[in-house]
């Protein structure tokens, strides 16, 4: 298996960390003609299929990995750790609930479904209902799922201390410690404009003009498509199916899941603006349902508003009669960095600490000029959902290229001290379950070159 992290057996991430739905999907990956499936390994009581191999290697190409950054033996070697990891599960008990397999399939459909754009284009792409499409991909969801937790109990808390990290930096030799690019840690102050009350009364009285005509006779889809100001439903009428308690905020799945089939809501408020709705179908705790939502309306005096208090705020930091941090937390707008004195966390690695080419290019070219401490903006912000307002960033720190050292790159090294000892445990386990366990690879795969010894019985 390779060294540069597609292993996913040498990474501290869960053992199947890519949104795939294998089952349903066996004839598209092999090429024309070859529509002949075969064993091409036995791992205790557990088979691999070649169509396995070539499933999950087309899953893999469709995240952008190439020839040269994943082979078929990679992927063959991945599938046999996860045979081998499922047939110790059944000796030891291991098991994973119907409501974890059900609440997991939800989350990746979900994923999926915000990637493609609807559920509707997600049934379209794979020729089949959500129903159908969950019932394919129940069986390998539960095998991925109780393999993570059998690895879970051979990892156990693979953590590393302090000293474990000084240990394994000083036996790199220094030719072969990672370059690591400039980096910068970033701070932000976030605000939306107040929506006037005029704005909120404007929305609510359309919702209910539309409601009524929806009482009168026209149809609820029709309405959505008119009016909806959700992207992510109103071109499919509104419509959200399979939906499960969890998926939506509370507001509206208070409102929605009280409702009778055909019934239509009054209108309500969740963070995302106004609604109404209609259950459209009830199966047990899963509903389909449609909506029509409105936001009001941001002025652009509304705007320029958030703009000066930034402005003012900006004024009020670099007096020093409050630090960058402490404004933040009074007063930026963004839950996800208030709390953290406006530091942005890059998601990729749970640090403070991005690469210029993370960053958002808008703080990017904000920064570009910058220097430490000083602070920029304010400059227009928009989230994810179109909310608008304005943001003032802090540049806190930025880095050279440079060779890593314990006193700048402390947690990526702790990283990678953790990930060296679990792949070390790995081995070992692996090592010691092959003693003991059947394992027969076929001729299609005994030239691959193996991390480990498949065939040392």
């Amino acid at each position: 298996m390779p060294k540069n992290g597609t292993s996913l057996r040498f990474t501290n991430k869960p053992l199947f960390i890519l949104l795939f739905i294998s089952a349903f999907s066996a004839g598209w990956a092999q090429p024309s003609g070859q529509i002949i499936d075969q064993v091409v390994a036995v791992v205790g009581s557990y088979k691999v299929l070649q169509s396995d191999v070539e499933n999950q290697y087309f899953q893999y190409k469709n995240q952008g990995y190439t020839e040269a950054t994943l082979t078929r033996c990679q992927v063959f070697e991945d599938l046999m750790f996860e045979k081998l990891l499922l047939n110790q599960a059944v000796i030891d008990s291991v098991e994973v609930s119907d409501e974890q397999v059900e609440g997991e399939m939800d989350r990746r459909l979900a994923a999926l479904e915000a990637q493609i754009g609807s559920i509707q284009k997600l049934e379209e792409f794979y020729g089949e209902s959500i129903v159908e499409i969950k019932e394919d991909m129940r069986s390998s969801m539960k095998n991925q799922l109780t393999a993570q937790r059998m690895q879970g109990e051979i990892m156990g808390d693979a953590t590393v201390t302090p000293s474990e990290v000084r240990r394994f930096f000083k036996e790199i030799p220094r030719d072969s410690l990672p370059l690591i690019n400039s980096e910068v840690e970033v701070a932000q102050i976030v605000r939306f404009p107040e929506v006037r009350e005029e704005a909120k009364t404007e929305a609510i009285d359309e919702l209910r003009n539309i409601k009524d005509r929806i009482d009168n006779g026209s149809k609820f889809s029709t309405m959505a498509i008119l009016y909806s100001e959700d992207p992510g439903s109103s071109k499919n009428g509104g419509l959200y199916e399979g939906v499960k308690r969890g998926q939506f905020v509370k507001e509206f799945e208070g409102v929605a899941f009280a409702l009778e089939p055909g019934e239509v809501s009054d209108v309500f408020e969740t963070n995302f603006g106004y609604h109404i709705c209609q259950l459209v179908a009830k199966r047990g705790q899963e509903i389909d349902v449609r909506h029509i939502l409105m936001v009001p309306k941001i002025s652009p005096q509304d705007l320029e508003e958030a703009q000066y208090f930034l402005d003012s705020l900006k004024v009020i930091v670099n007096d020093g009669i409050l630090t960058f941090e402490e404004a933040a937390m009074e007063y930026s707008g963004d839950k996800d960095t208030k709390n953290n004195g406006g530091l942005l966390v890059n998601p990729a690695t749970a640090d403070t600490k991005f690469e210029i080419s993370e960053l958002d290019r808008s703080v990017y070219f904000t920064i570009e000029d910058v220097n430490v401490g000083e602070i920029a903006g304010p400059i227009i912000y928009q989230t994810p959902n179109g909310q608008q307002g304005f943001r003032l960033v802090q540049l806190i720190s930025r880095s050279e290229p440079h060779r890593a050292n314990l006193k700048d790159d402390y947690q990526r090294l702790q990283n990678m001290a953790t990930q060296k000892k679990q792949s070390d445990i790995t081995r070992e386990w692996v090592d010691t379950r092959l003693n003991d366990t059947y394992v027969r690879v076929m001729s299609n795969y005994l030239d691959c070159s193996f991390d480990y010894n498949w065939n040392k019985k």
